[in-house]
């Protein structure tokens, strides 16, 4: 699974917005990575932001 994947999984599982600190927490990948994963998902519209600073799948 790829770590884009995993992030992914990992704020569907919490059912709530995250800080990519709180989903570098749960999925145990490091923050830098998280947010490497997070932009190419919000490329691709797969995350969305409902509030600044916390995202969510879409």
């Amino acid at each position: 699974m790829s770590t884009s994947q995993t992030v992914l999984a990992a704020m569907k599982k919490a059912g709530k917005p995250l800080k990519a600190g709180e989903i570098a927490d749960i999925s145990g990948i490091d923050k830098k990575e998280v947010e490497k994963a997070m932009k190419e998902l919000q490329k691709t519209g797969d995350i969305v932001s409902p509030k600044r600073c916390y995202w969510e799948p879409k």
